[in-house]
């Protein structure tokens, strides 16, 4: 019987079913919880997926709805019975199947929507306790205005506009911007809404006017709520803090997947996606358009306020992301010379992007790009981390599916980037998933008995040492690291990445009796049914990815004439939770001590806020983009070979003294003794 691949998203995780599977079987046997809560009669819809549909070459799968059995009865009158609410929500009515009744008859790409996930995806980008000197871009001001009448029928705007002129000076702090009546203009949405605030209110009302310049919001009587939206989007989530513009205080977080995944994992999928489908860009940018309105209502709904309160957002993203976010062809970024379409920030009106959950009148402002593959996300970090502001050479590391850089003092800043792939985040490895309970997240191996033990999400205990029903559904970004680096350490694998032949149980063999790979959890200690490994091409795949890292910052450093950076920042929700001796260990870094290294949290989204709450930062971010150096990778010299040396762990030649107390334990290489004690 054939075997069909099937690809679950945002997930990540891959797996292999024999033709006519259920795909809610398929899931199960992927280790993907989809939720049911009918005994798969078709009449809950808990376990609705969407299939998408195309060639993914990157994936090596066409996906198609041809490649499921039709709905057979019970499915088809549960979807006719919804099928024009659907549509009434802009979905597409056909892209839904329900995983309990389709069964499997080709390779696909399934999306879980967020409601049909039994186990929650967890989004590790909390907001960072920082002090802000508050800025906003918005003030509030409360007016009483005389009544209009016959001997006195003045315009309800004009007598608004002097009001707010007559009480500025009153109610003005030093940092806020004074009005100026020859420049004042009111949004048209306000203007509308004018008459009927001001009588709603009997002639009593609130103004939001923005730096000093625009009238945004009326509303009647006294109104003081005056909050503002920060949001990273990233390659694979999005996370917004909803923020009271007037005390700085973080009144709600709220997280969700990138749509966008389903088309890709990495943004070159994505580009592909569009320059190869017509349409592929609206369909991009109506997707995270559309988790950008959700999730505002999220955490306006978290906080105790409706979204269309949300006045002021910033939103940041790589530049691709950027450019979807906008609607602007990426074309341009996908090809050589990797052309953005700006690098200016930017000031646009928030329906004017379709975000229409927040204030008609309300503002994004978009940081700018730093360079083709360094966004807005890595302004947003430097903003946060400030290395321009120090004496020392602080390296910035943000790692994702694509690998943002800046390195420098308060004299000189330089940046690149350099793509690393979804290894980093669990995706193509052999057990492979995105954080979510149940997914390994630390790793070790006893170097002399050769027998690991691991950690997973949503429990505190090593197992499998603690008692207890918990057990294991995957391995995540954290946990790959671990294991790999653990491999290394305990001389299971070698400094060029190959597994040996070590006397362990727990290392499995070819027919030939060539080492595979290397058990972690063992079939009882898992909720898929089988055991759980890191595998051979599990190593290459991290090889892969932390080589062009570390060739990035070797590139960084020799331009500004340094062995090695004085501190090292990792920022973003993988770096917060990675072990930096471990990842050291791999050579994704160049050499620190590890005492000056530091997960420093999501410093995108930090950066976001921080330009939401102080205009003045956004004007310093302008000032770095006028003289922030950029390297781009592709052109260097020696790249490629290069690229082969980093490929060793942690490299094969570049000393790295400050681990000498982690050096492999069993068996080290004359190439590993050379860089550990040098």
């Amino acid at each position: 019987m054939a075997e069909r691949r099937v690809i679950f998203q945002p997930m990540g995780i891959r797996t292999s079913v024999p033709d006519g599977e259920s795909l809610r079987a398929a899931a199960r046997v992927a280790g993907v919880s989809i939720d049911s809560i009918c005994g798969e009669r078709a009449t809950c819809g808990k376990c609705k997926v969407i299939i998408q549909r195309g060639d993914f070459p990157k994936d090596g799968i066409t996906s198609a709805l041809e490649h499921l059995s039709p709905p057979n009865a019970a499915e088809a009158t549960y979807w006719d019975k919804r099928r024009a609410g659907l549509a009434a929500q802009g979905e597409d009515p056909d892209a839904f199947r329900l995983s309990c009744q389709a069964t499997v008859r080709g390779d696909l790409i399934v999306m879980v929507p967020e409601n049909s996930r039994a186990v929650q995806q967890i989004v590790r980008k909390a907001a960072t306790e920082r002090v802000i000197e508050l800025r906003p871009m918005l003030r509030k001001i409360y007016v009483e205005l005389e009544e209009s009448t016959l001997d006195a029928p003045r315009a309800d705007w004009n007598r608004l506009k002097d009001a707010l002129i007559a009480a500025d000076p009153l109610t003005r702090r030093p940092s806020d911007d004074p009005l100026d009546p020859a420049t004042m203009t009111i949004d048209l949405p306000a203007l509308r809404g004018i008459g009927k605030a001001i009588r709603d209110g009997d002639w009593k009302v609130t103004a939001t006017i923005r730096a000093g310049r625009e009238v945004i919001r009326v509303e009647p009587s006294f109104a003081e709520t005056l909050v503002g939206l920060a949001v990273d989007v990233g390659t694979t989530t999005i996370v917004g803090h909803l923020c009271d513009l007037q005390t700085g205080e973080v009144l709600a977080t709220e997280d969700a997947m990138n749509p966008q995944v389903s088309f890709g994992e990495d943004i070159m999928s994505r580009m592909s996606y569009v320059n190869d489908r017509e349409g592929g860009l609206k369909e991009m940018h109506d997707g995270v358009i559309g988790a950008l309105n959700k999730l505002a209502r999220g955490a306006a709904r978290q906080a105790g306020f409706k979204a269309t309160e949300i006045a002021e957002l910033v939103i940041v993203g790589s530049t691709t992301m950027h450019h979807m976010l906008l609607g602007i062809d990426t074309g341009p970024l996908s090809m050589a010379p990797y052309t953005p379409a700006l690098h200016d920030p930017l000031d646009v009106k928030a329906r004017d992007m379709g975000l229409t959950a927040v204030a008609d009148g309300a503002y994004v402002h978009l940081l700018p790009i730093v360079a083709s593959f360094v966004g807005a996300d890595h302004m947003a970090a430097i903003l946060a981390e400030a290395p321009q502001d120090q004496d020392e050479n602080w390296l910035l590391v943000d790692v994702g599916t694509n690998a943002e850089l800046s390195l420098g003092n308060r004299h000189q800043l330089i940046c690149t980037s350099t793509p690393t792939g979804p290894a980093f985040e669990g995706a193509h490895v052999e057990y492979g998933m995105r954080a979510a309970d149940g997914a390994i997240e630390r790793i070790e191996i006893d170097p002399k008995a050769l027998t690991p033990r691991f950690k997973i999400i949503g429990h505190a205990d090593w197992l499998p040492e603690a008692d207890g029903e918990a057990k294991a559904r995957g391995i995540c970004g954290s946990g790959i690291i671990d294991g790999v680096a653990e491999l290394f350490r305990a001389g299971i694998a070698g400094p060029d990445g190959r597994l040996r032949d070590v006397d362990s149980p727990f290392l499995k063999r070819s027919e030939s009796g060539q080492p595979i790979a290397f058990v972690i959890a063992r079939e009882h200690e898992t909720t898929i049914g089988r055991e759980i490994a890191i595998t051979q091409d599990d190593v290459r795949q991290i090889q892969l990815a932390k080589a062009p890292l570390y060739v990035a910052a070797q590139y960084l450093l020799e331009a500004l004439g340094l062995e090695k950076p004085d501190r090292i920042l990792l920022a973003g929700g993988f770096g917060t939770h990675i072990d930096p001796a471990k990842a050291m260990l791999l050579g994704m870094l160049p050499d620190c001590p590890l005492d000056r290294v530091h997960a420093v949290g999501n410093s995108a989204g930090d950066g976001a806020r921080i330009a939401l709450l102080n205009r003045d930062k956004r004007k310093d971010a302008a000032d770095i983009l006028n003289h922030i150096q950029r390297i781009e990778l592709p052109i260097q010299p020696e790249f490629q070979d290069r690229f082969m040396a980093a490929l060793y762990f942690p490299h094969m030649t570049d000393p790295y003294p400050s681990l000498a107390g982690y050096a492999p334990t069993r068996e080290a290489s004359d190439v590993a003794e050379r860089l550990f004690r040098k």
